[in-house]
């Protein structure tokens, strides 16, 4: 059964240029689409159409009858005073409708009317309200709520105090609640930390309607869809699969169209300069030669069907590295932080190297953005001492970015930072960051968050720096400029921290992860996989005493929490010195087995000194750990 049908869709908001021109597909029931696109290709217009609240100039739009639409795109407006339970519980309306007839009945039944028609009605009612499960909609309340980590304060605020995040999360979370056959999701991850988007995966490939979703998290849509629909120039173009499937055969239809392309060329070059040699011949006299190159001419227009194929154009721009001297870059010895009664966390120990790459991962709230203003020395520690290098050069992108003048336009924004820089140097590098032509004269004030990011990495890749601080670089990006980030990060040699919840990123960077919980920061030597590993299997390995002490909310106190965070760093620490310890004896034996080529001994000496020098540092955090759950 199709459940949307889109045939020669246009729409246009000028006269110069259509969004959507003639774009045709169907989707079945069930499927699993994802719906992508650069930046203003038409991907958020067509879901507004898809649901009516937008009109469309020709085409035509069908969804199947008796299906019911739900999208998270913008934020409903609620009546005032509405908590975030009132709008939890609106997803009901149709049920509580259903719950408010059957009242009625029941009331004219008591009354003594006994009427065949009144009791077959009221056993129709009875048989919905308990297929759409109305006596147990708190479980589902609760069970999304906690999904999203809607917690019972954040359920008892009023809605419209919510900050952004928030409200996009509630919405989600009502959207999930109703009784939905389609689900149109308009970046649905952005606002969501690792379990609340893991928690959406999982209910996803449970959900037995149809979804749609826009999203630039890789991760994500491998893990939700099997199609994909991307909108290129106002058409559709398909692929039956993921998105590493469709990032793998579009660089193939690229790689077959152009090598067509190249083929068609050479041949019409070919034709071209004998048709030239004939209208000579035909110049000296020879009428018939004149023919023949006209109908030569007229066979190489019809040659021309195959257009050149086309890339986006990358942004090719580079952090500009310094060298970093000392093998200390970031230390912090007893850093507490707390906003009134409110203790983000406390009694934190943590050392940082020179080359090494942190993910700093956590619930949303938890106090991430904080501790990155501290060190950046935006924000002072209630407690402890936060020390860097003396040789360390530090930049930093905030998640939230502000400039001091956004009525200036791009290229004084540059001139003013940046004094010895001239105006043909400030467009030159606004260009490089895909920054041209009258968008430079632009007001800063009107830039989208995509491209504030972009002006202030413009600004930042120009000095030269070894220690680089992110946080959620990748938010507010489509996927080309998240792959541009991507392969500056990885040309950067210096030392890398970051908080991020785009699993393609951390997975791609980290090899190290701090996961901040319960007010303090678990400190992991490894990479997102081999995390996710060992988070997998203490949640397998824990005891049901625990799980059955979280039911009841009565927390272990709060110095048992920071013990059992140490003891679990201090078992990390001794699995990593254990693998280190492991890998230097299987090194010494691979030295004596190519003692007699004198290159190859050099490499494995060389990877024994690395090896040794990062035991040496396990050992050296086991001592702190050591020493602090002494203390």
């Amino acid at each position: 059964m199709i459940d949307i049908s889109v045939t020669g869709l246009t729409k246009s908001f000028d006269l110069e240029k259509k969004i959507l021109d003639g774009l045709t597909f169907q989707i079945d029931t069930g499927e699993r689409v994802g719906l992508l696109g650069k930046n203003g290709a038409g991907k958020t217009t067509l879901f507004r159409i898809l649901t009516g609240e937008l009109d469309y100039d020709s085409g035509d739009v069908v969804i199947a009858s008796g299906r019911r639409v739900g999208l998270i795109s913008q934020i409903p407006v609620y009546p005032a005073g509405y908590t975030v339970e009132d709008v939890l519980q609106s997803a009901f309306s149709r049920m509580f409708a259903l719950k408010d007839e059957m009242d009625a009945l029941t009331e004219r039944m008591a009354q003594g009317e006994s009427d065949e028609t009144i009791l077959k009605r009221y056993g129709e009612l009875t048989a919905r309200f308990e297929g759409l499960g109305g006596y147990d909609t708190d479980t589902a309340v609760n069970k999304v709520a906690n999904g999203l980590s809607i917690d019972a304060d954040m359920r008892s605020r009023l809605f419209d105090q919510l900050s952004g995040g928030e409200k996009t999360r509630v919405n989600l979370g009502r959207l999930i609640l109703e009784d939905t056959d389609i689900l149109l999701l308009d970046e649905p991850t952005n606002h969501l930390d690792l379990q609340a988007t893991e928690w959406l995966e999982e209910y996803l490939n449970k959900f037995r309607g149809t979804v749609v979703t826009i999203s630039h998290d890789r991760y994500f849509l491998d893990r939700t869809v099997t199609r994909v629909i991307e909108i290129l120039d106002g058409h559709a173009e398909f692929y039956n699969g993921n998105y590493s499937f469709y990032a793998i055969e579009k660089e193939r239809r690229y790689q077959e169209q152009m090598k067509q392309y190249l083929k068609e060329q050479a041949k019409i070059e070919q034709l071209e300069k004998a048709a030239e040699q004939l209208r000579m011949f035909a110049f000296k006299g020879l009428d018939k030669t004149y023919r023949r190159a006209i109908s030569m001419e007229r066979r190489i227009e019809r040659m021309r069907t195959t257009a050149k194929p086309t890339r986006a154009k990358k942004m090719d721009a580079r952090f500009a590295s310094r060298e970093f001297k000392g093998d200390e870059v970031l230390q912090l010895k007893g850093v507490s932080k707390a906003f009134g009664e409110r203790k983000l966390f406390d009694e934190i120990y943590l050392r940082v190297t020179g080359g090494e790459r942190i993910a700093f991962i956590g619930e949303n709230g938890t106090g991430k953005t904080t501790l990155l203003n501290m060190i950046m020395q935006q924000e002072r520690a209630d407690t402890g001492v936060i020390r860097t290098g003396p040789a360390i050069r530090s930049a930093y992108l905030p998640q939230i970015i502000h400039f001091d003048h956004p009525e200036r336009n791009l290229v004084d924004t540059m001139l003013y930072a940046k004094k010895n820089l001239s105006a043909q140097s400030a467009r030159n590098r606004l260009a490089a960051y895909q920054f041209q032509g009258e968008d430079v004269f632009k007001s800063v004030s009107v830039l989208s968050g995509g491209e504030l990011s972009r002006l202030r990495l413009c600004m930042l890749m120009d000095e030269e720096i070894n220690f680089l601080v992110l946080d959620e670089p990748t938010n507010h990006l489509d996927i080309a400029s998240r792959e541009w980030i991507e392969e500056a990060v990885e040309a950067f040699d210096g030392t890398l921290l970051f908080v991020s919840h785009d699993r393609y990123f951390i997975n791609r960077f980290a090899t190290r992860i701090w996961e901040l919980a319960d007010g303090t920061i678990t400190d992991y030597p490894m990479g997102f996989a081999e995390y996710r590993s060992v988070k997998a299997e203490e949640k397998r390995s824990a005891p049901a005493a625990v799980k059955q002490e979280k039911k009841g909310d009565t927390r272990a106190p709060r110095g048992n929490r920071e013990k059992q965070a140490l003891r679990r760093q201090l078992t990390i620490c001794e699995t990593a010195i254990s693998k280190l310890e492991a890998e230097c004896e299987r090194l010494d034996g691979e030295m004596e087995q190519v003692a007699c080529d004198a290159g190859k001994l050099n490499e494995v000496y060389r990877q024994k000194q690395e090896t040794e020098q990062r035991l040496a540092a396990e050992m050296s955090r086991w001592e702190e750990l050591s020493l602090q759950l002494e203390e």
